[in-house]
């Protein structure tokens, strides 16, 4: 059987895989030989600092006022005088509605009126005319006493056409919609050139921006806590009340205390408490007249309630904790540049920090990146810890679970399940 010829190229590629093969597997048995590195893990001393313990739960904004703009006159919409969105001043004129009806009405009553008072006058002069002749022989008493009944019929003729003519003056009154209070109003609901009424429904409704209120429930038992904590200090309507907004930010104006529900739910177990929080305008409105205020009406946010005096306590980064079965720990950095695993006792957390009421004490060193792969007794390459990024989104999350699960209770920000941390039912101790 005659062979086929073997190309140059294909007698490359099959010396270029032998090679490979070679080279691979002296690259291989050389590996066994080299050494391995420890593991380079960031450590950082523990101490005390001084903490202002917290709790947070989650909140949602109100407006204080919130206003209805609902017609009292049937007639129809002319005029809409304000942009949808648009913040409005307490008496601006809103909506104009179909006037010329209601002012006729107005010039009846005050003819009416000029006629009562007409009658009035000439009541009066036969009054006078019959008292003056009673007391000669051509007078009667009946013709007096008739006289005097319609004096005063005519007397009460003129307070109703009075009456009548305010009423009037009223109704033309209710033809012009003013804004009852400073706020942002919403779209409107009617259209220019449709009927409406006092059964039509709201046209509007306009919503206070500036103070707002931020309602958020409280446990029981977190509310008895803050009266004690605060009975020296003024009160439990001394304690500061920050937000943190949606996005994770920290809002710059800080809320105060102003009701606390006389009532514990008996759902949940929770108190109601109400605070008043500045909202002012940042920057100038656009062109559509549109300002731009943090606070919306219905937003969900971050309740913090800060303790009156702060406590110096013995603090480990949370990062640096793990948890199994047997509770939480941490891995110290031990003579030899050993890891070690050290169990503690963790009381509340503070902002990245936890409480540590035994098992560490100032000074010792602590594992706090590379801390995955560690197990007891490795030896590790230590080095500086690593800058701490906050993530913004992180509140975002925990707020928005917060509002879909509802706001019937409290919550918190526990540590993540890795780290075995716990939260208080009704808001977490930080």
């Amino acid at each position: 059987m005659a062979r086929e010829p073997v190309s140059v190229s294909a007698l490359a590629a099959g010396f270029g895989l032998l090679l490979t093969g070679l080279l691979s597997g002296t690259a291989l048995a050389a590996a066994p030989g080299q050494p391995n590195r420890p593991p380079v893990v960031g450590v950082q001393p523990v101490g005390h600092e001084d903490v202002t313990a917290s709790s947070e739960y989650i909140g949602r904004i109100q407006a204080i006022d919130r206003v209805a703009l609902v017609p009292r006159v049937t007639a129809f919409l002319e005029k809409r005088l304000f942009d949808e969105g648009a913040e409005v001043k307490k008496g601006d004129l809103l909506y104009v509605l179909e006037q010329p009806p209601f002012q006729a009405a107005v010039l009846a009553q005050q003819g009416a009126l000029a006629q009562a008072q007409a009658n009035v006058a000439n009541a009066g002069i036969t009054f006078a005319r019959q008292k003056a002749l009673l007391s000669t022989p051509a007078g009667q008493k009946q013709s007096y006493d008739n006289a005097l009944a319609s004096a005063r019929s005519s007397a009460a003729a003129v307070t109703t056409a009075q009456a009548n003519l305010e009423n009037a003056q009223i109704q033309l009154g209710y033809t012009e919609i003013r804004a009852p209070v400073d706020g942002r109003i919403s779209a409107t609901s009617v259209n220019q050139g449709n009927v409406v009424s006092p059964s039509s429904g709201t046209l509007a409704t306009i919503v206070t921006q500036d103070p707002m209120y931020v309602v958020f429930p409280a446990a029981s038992r977190d509310v008895l806590m803050l009266q004690k904590k605060y009975q020296g200090a003024g009160g439990i309507s001394q304690a500061a009340i920050k937000l943190t907004l949606g996005d994770g930010t920290q809002y710059d104006q800080t809320a105060k205390l102003d009701y606390v529900s006389p009532e514990v739910s008996q759902n949940t177990d929770t108190i109601t408490l109400r605070a008043t929080v500045p909202n002012p305008k940042r920057g100038d409105a656009n062109s559509d007249g549109v300002s731009t205020r943090e606070l919306v009406d219905g937003e969900f946010v971050t309740v913090t309630v800060e303790d009156p005096h702060p406590v110096n306590h013995l603090v480990v980064p949370r990062a640096a904790v793990l948890a199994d079965q047997q509770g939480n720990y941490v891995f110290l950095l031990a003579p030899g540049n050993k890891a070690k695993r050290q169990d503690i006792t963790l009381g509340e957390t503070v902002g990245a920090n936890g409480v540590v009421l035994s098992g560490l004490k100032d000074g010792d060193k602590v594992i706090v990146d590379g801390i995955q792969k560690l197990h007891d007794g490795i030896e590790v390459t230590p080095a500086a810890p690593q800058p701490v990024v906050a993530d913004p989104g992180a509140k975002a999350a925990e707020a928005e679970t917060e509002r879909t699960n509802g706001i019937g209770g409290t919550a918190g920000t526990g540590a993540p399940a890795t780290q075995g941390g716990t939260s208080p039912a009704g808001g977490s101790q930080h």
